[in-house]
């Protein structure tokens, strides 16, 4: 079979909108009208079978982004003050611990339950075809709440100095072609400083916007 054609049907798998059937399934396999399919075998609805390791993720990051919308209304990125900004959430701000932590907490769930959820694809075969591009998109997703796991590592500005960070920050200067112009995105420049917390920031941000789009 031609590759190109499996790509494409990897990606819209239901027949043209020409046929009776094509559009029949453009309703049946809407997410928004039908969570399961229309035909489920009751094995596949046991707990077991999936560990609703996806539901979990999706509620997981749904705190992250409600408890960090509370977070940016009392964080300034800028190095004096960015770790000042911390320590008032933890001993000035009225249930800054809370959403501190709940923040925190949620953020490291979330990596566990999308690593789990990936090996329970994996072992399960649930990438193989038809859903080749179900899988592609769950790694570049994992990538994705990897690296932002990391940005909040970095915003309190007080561990940049030491190894991870450091190492973290210039990792994409290995990488070939891109890796000087990646670096500089990273970094905000040439060096690490001031205009690092911004892009840190800008990153963490708008990296939300493809997460909350996929999931």
């Amino acid at each position: 079979m031609n590759p190109l054609r499996e790509v494409w049907q990897s990606i819209f798998r239901r027949d043209p909108l020409s046929t009776d059937k094509g559009k029949a399934e453009l309703v049946f396999h809407n997410l928004w009208l039908h969570i399961h399919p229309t035909k489920v075998n009751k094995e596949h609805l046991k707990l077991t079978h999936t560990w609703y390791l996806g539901a979990i993720t999706f509620y997981l990051f749904l705190i992250l982004v409600s408890t960090g919308i509370v977070l940016m209304f009392y964080y300034r990125p800028h190095p004096p003050e960015a770790y000042q900004d911390m320590k008032d959430l933890r001993f000035v701000v009225f249930l800054g611990p809370f959403f501190r932590n709940m923040h925190r907490w949620a953020a490291h769930g979330m990596v566990i339950c999308v690593f789990l959820h990936m090996l329970r694809v994996f072992y399960t075969g649930s990438y193989k075809k038809p859903r080749q591009f179900n899988w592609v998109i769950g790694v570049l997703l994992f990538l994705l709440t990897l690296a932002l796991s990391f940005t909040g590592y970095l915003l309190p500005w007080i561990n940049w100095r030491s190894g991870p960070s450091l190492w973290g920050l210039t990792l994409g200067a290995t990488l070939l072609l891109v890796g000087s112009s990646l670096r500089e995105l990273l970094l905000g420049g040439h060096n690490v400083g001031e205009f690092a917390l911004l892009a840190i920031l800008r990153f963490a941000r708008g990296g939300c916007c493809p997460r909350c789009w996929c999931s």
